[in-house]
């Protein structure tokens, strides 16, 4: 996601951020009356009417569905949410009891994008501002948590009413993959600061404890990052390969480590910045960040490190990954890899379906399965030699980074960022979160060598 743009074959650009709106005429983009309704804290209002068509087309209307559809569909969805407490009516009390509740402003459009377009809708519904919560990622955790409860089980083999396939134009060949990775990396290094840490580190987080404070995440990130430099076994003078640089906190503490990094990216903006960052730590003679396609990694290294790069590759790609990593591999080396995780009985689901994370947050991204990762990996002549998992500690990641973005909101709108940008990053993060909370994913460190185990 670079610039909000409709392209000739439909994809939607959705930055929220127009090339020639600057932050004083940012209340064009929001609308200048103000709503009749409140929003949940932390996620601005706003008015359908108000949406701008061009750069949210999917939200600014809402899509043909006829009365059958939308009729099982609030149906179906009421009694979900009847069933688990989540139910609030516009200006009305809260279901009795403690837990989050969702309250919906405009029922008709709700579940007609539900009936028309599934979880894709849903999500759309929430940019639109049609619903809300008193507790997003609470909500979003409750309703994770219960999946495969939430559509009776002889209706969900007629799923393909209402999901459509990935689009074609999102598969990651080499130009497909340097556009997906502009898409959300590029959208602006001012954005991503505004609610990471200091280190810029865009990955999940190891704590001493929990629960996680935001004081904590720097060193909680460097404890993440030693942990995979000493399963690589990266030392002084080790010749380290890192896909997926970041912003280059790894190949700053790797090269502090006397280690020689070359670190392979797509994203112009991570690049420059992380040069900048290089060479104001008197490290640029121990790291080169190139721009490139890690399909095209060139020379052998001791140690190959790559963290949640892994979910962008796409499934057709994941054996090439593996390939690329092997290749890149001097004899003996060991590769460190971190990858969010899923169930593999849904990570097959998801893969065939294109989805709201995939339509507005990472296109062309796919989450594997353990499985997946130890077939594909296996395919290359590697193999696990460590496996392990902290998905509660990217639960408390993700929750420190929507708090930080929804508390400093004001700053992502003089960035350019509509309302509506807001919304849908607010409800990625929250989304992500639920899905941690929820186990229905995982984030793993593994061990990869050649052949046998060590």
């Amino acid at each position: 996601m670079t610039q909000p743009a409709t392209t000739s074959h439909g994809r939607v650009r959705t930055s929220g951020r127009a090339t020639a709106i600057h932050p004083q005429t940012q209340t064009q983009a929001q609308g200048r009356t103000p709503p009749a309704r409140s929003a949940a804290p932390g996620a601005p209002a706003v008015r359908r009417g108000d949406v701008d068509a061009g750069r949210w087309p999917d939200v600014a209307r809402t899509p043909p569905a006829g009365p059958a559809r939308t009729a099982v569909a609030a149906h179906l969805v009421g009694r979900a949410l009847d069933r688990l407490a989540l139910t609030a009516p516009p200006g009305g009390a809260a279901h009795p009891g403690t837990g989050p509740t969702l309250t919906v402003h405009d029922p008709a459009a709700f579940h007609r994008r539900i009936g028309r377009h599934g979880l894709i809708g849903f999500g759309e519904s929430y940019m639109a501002g049609e619903w809300d919560s008193d507790d997003l990622a609470g909500v979003l955790t409750v309703l994770a948590e219960h999946v495969d409860e939430l559509v009776p089980a002889p209706l969900r083999r007629l799923r393909g009413l209402w999901v459509s396939r990935r689009p074609a134009a999102d598969r990651n060949t080499r130009a497909g993959a340097r556009d997906n990775i502009q898409r959300h990396y590029d959208l602006s290094n001012d954005l991503f600061s505004t609610f990471l840490d200091p280190t810029l580190t865009y990955s999940s987080a190891v704590f001493d404890e929990l629960p996680g404070r935001f004081e904590d995440l720097v060193p909680a990130q460097h404890r993440k990052i030693d942990r995979l430099l000493d399963l690589a076994g990266v030392g002084d003078g080790t010749r380290l390969l890192e896909i997926g640089t970041g912003w280059g906190e790894l190949a700053l503490r790797a090269a502090a480590r006397g280690a020689r990094v070359t670190t392979l990216t797509l994203s112009a903006e991570q690049a420059a910045l992380a040069r900048e960052r290089i060479a104001a730590a008197g490290l640029a003679d121990r790291v080169e960040v190139q721009l490139r396609d890690y399909r095209d990694a060139e020379g052998r290294h001791d140690a190959v490190v790559s963290v949640e790069m892994i979910e962008a590759v796409g499934s057709e790609y994941w054996t090439s990954y593996f390939t690329a990593l092997r290749r890149a591999l001097a004899p003996g080396g060991r590769i460190a890899l971190q990858a969010i995780t899923m169930d593999h009985p849904r990570m097959l689901h998801t893969a065939a379906t294109h989805t709201w994370i995939s339509k507005y947050v990472f296109p062309g991204g796919l989450i594997p399965s353990r499985r997946a990762i130890a077939e594909h990996s296996a395919a290359a002549g590697l193999t696990t030699a460590a496996d392990h998992g902290y998905g509660e500690h990217y639960a408390e990641t993700l929750r420190l980074w929507r708090e930080r973005f929804t508390a400093r909101r004001d700053h992502v709108g003089a960035l350019g960022f509509d309302a509506v940008f807001q919304r849908m990053w607010e409800f990625y993060l929250a989304y992500s979160e639920a899905g941690f909370r929820s186990r229905y994913l995982d984030v793993r460190q593994l061990l990869l060598t050649e052949g046998t185990r060590p």
